[in-house]
C-alpha cells in the first residue's frame, strides 16, 4: 500500500472494485474445479465400465471352474475318507535330524 498514492488507497470505489473482482476470480476457479472434476469422474466411469465390460467373459470362466473345482475337492474328500478307513496317513509331520558321523 505504501506504492498507491495516498488517494488510492482510501478510495472506496477502488475497494469495492477490488472486492468484486477478488469474488469474481474465486467463483471461477469454483466453476472451474467443478468442471474438471466431474470431466474426471466421467472418464473414470467410461474406464471401469470399459474394463467391467471387457473382463464379463473371465468373470464367467472363473465362476466355472469355481463350480468345478468346489465338485472336484468333494470327490476328493470322499475318496479321503476311504483311504483313512485302510489305515492309510493322508497327512502328517516328519522331523529328521542329521547327527555328524564322528561323534560316535
Amino acid at each position: 500500500m505504501n506504492n498507491l498514492p495516498h488517494n488510492q488507497a482510501n478510495n472506496p470505489l477502488a475497494k469495492v472494485v477490488a472486492f468484486i473482482a477478488t469474488v469474481s476470480v474465486a467463483i471461477l476457479a469454483l466453476m472451474f474445479s467443478a468442471v474438471v472434476f466431474s470431466v474426471l469422474a466421467v472418464v473414470g466411469l467410461l474406464a471401469w465400465g470399459y474394463v467391467w465390460w471387457k473382463t464379463r467373459e473371465l468373470r464367467k470362466q472363473m465362476r466355472e471352474f469355481s463350480a468345478q473345482s468346489a465338485q472336484s475337492t468333494m470327490r476328493e474328500g470322499e475318496m479321503a475318507e476311504e483311504e483313512v478307513t485302510r489305515g492309510e496317513v493322508i497327512e502328517g509331520e516328519v522331523i529328521h535330524v542329521d547327527e555328524p558321523e564322528n561323534s560316535k
